[in-house]
């Protein structure tokens, strides 16, 4: 019997692909699905056809191999050697948004940020305009407490569903999560496929006009015509990190192909033909170069995920 779910590169499979109607593709490179543009492959790329073949996928994968959603990829340095066991991209059956009474949105795990802060705005629903300044899925808003222009993630959210690495699905309220700044305790390896943000009554025109502001700002101090990345460190308590940066005399720093930002010292950027150690080496040097003038240790906000 023919499998129904699409193999590409291989025969040999980590689970049957019977009944499963999305796409698996072995050895599937994922420079094209970041911002960076660089890194290796993927063992495994799976990208569902639903919440059921996810799931379905999932249990049959029983936990076995590492699990890692990938979104829009702008917050994620993919390292050169690849990515080992499965990565879960979603697509446009998790992108759907809901409006729901007392200004509640369900937002699916793929949905971008700018269509929430759309959908938001359309339904006159306030407090969620900061969503159009973070580049990135539902999903990794959820699991890193994105957040932007003075509001975050954990400010919003009232629930989330995610699927576990062995198929198990559970719905978490916002306070298991025990938010902190750009991290929760959402288990390794678990896919949120699902979230409800809560907002508050307001004006369409005002909210559209805060959403214009936002994205004319990020226009005016991030590079974003280029190949990068989110905001590269954490800012420290009291202090923003690309002044430190800034401090240390890293700004236009070039590793390789890899180069800080001249416009915003908190980006990195790869100026074409950088590979992912370029831009991870480039970030470990800053670090060193910020903790050498200012005695503060810089934690890395981009994930670093992948065999070097």
């Amino acid at each position: 019997m023919a499998p129904d779910c699409e193999v590409e590169g291989a025969v040999a499979t980590p689970v049957s692909t019977v009944g499963l109607r999305g796409k698996l593709t072995r050895n599937a490179p994922l420079a094209k699905l970041v911002w960076f543009k660089s890194g290796g492959n993927a063992d495994w790329l799976f990208e569902p056809a639903d919440l059921d073949d996810l799931r379905l996928f999932l249990e049959r994968l029983g936990g076995n191999l590492p699990v890692m959603a990938l979104g829009l990829g702008s917050n994620l340095i993919v390292r050169d050697g690849g990515v080992p066991g499965v990565v879960i991209r979603l697509g446009k059956a998790f992108a759907e948004i809901e409006v729901r009474e007392d200004c509640v949105l369900a937002c699916g795990g793929g949905a971008h940020g700018i269509l929430v802060a759309s959908a938001a705005r359309d339904a006159g629903i306030a407090g969620l305009e900061f969503m159009r300044g973070i580049p990135g899925t539902v999903g990794g808003f959820v699991r890193m407490n994105g957040g932007a222009y003075g509001r975050e993630v954990s400010d919003v959210l009232v629930d989330c569903d995610v699927v576990l690495p062995d198929g198990r699905m559970f719905t978490l309220p916002a306070a298991d999560l025990h938010y902190t700044y750009r991290h929760s305790d959402l288990p390794d390896g678990a896919v949120v496929v699902g979230a409800r943000f809560k907002g508050v009554p307001g004006d369409p025109a005002a909210i559209g006009a805060e959403m214009d502001r936002i994205a004319a700002a990020r226009e005016a101090s991030q590079p974003l015509r280029t190949k990068t990345g989110g905001s590269t460190f954490k800012n420290p308590p009291g202090q923003k990190a690309w002044e430190l940066v800034d401090a240390a005399g890293c700004r236009g720093f070039r590793m390789g192909g890899a180069q800080v930002s001249e416009k915003h010292t908190n980006f990195l950027i790869n100026t074409g033909d950088a590979t992912s150690a370029d831009i991870e080496g480039l970030g470990e040097e800053v670090k060193r170069r910020v903790y050498a003038n200012s005695g503060v240790e810089l934690e890395w906000e981009i994930q670093r995920v992948g065999r070097p």
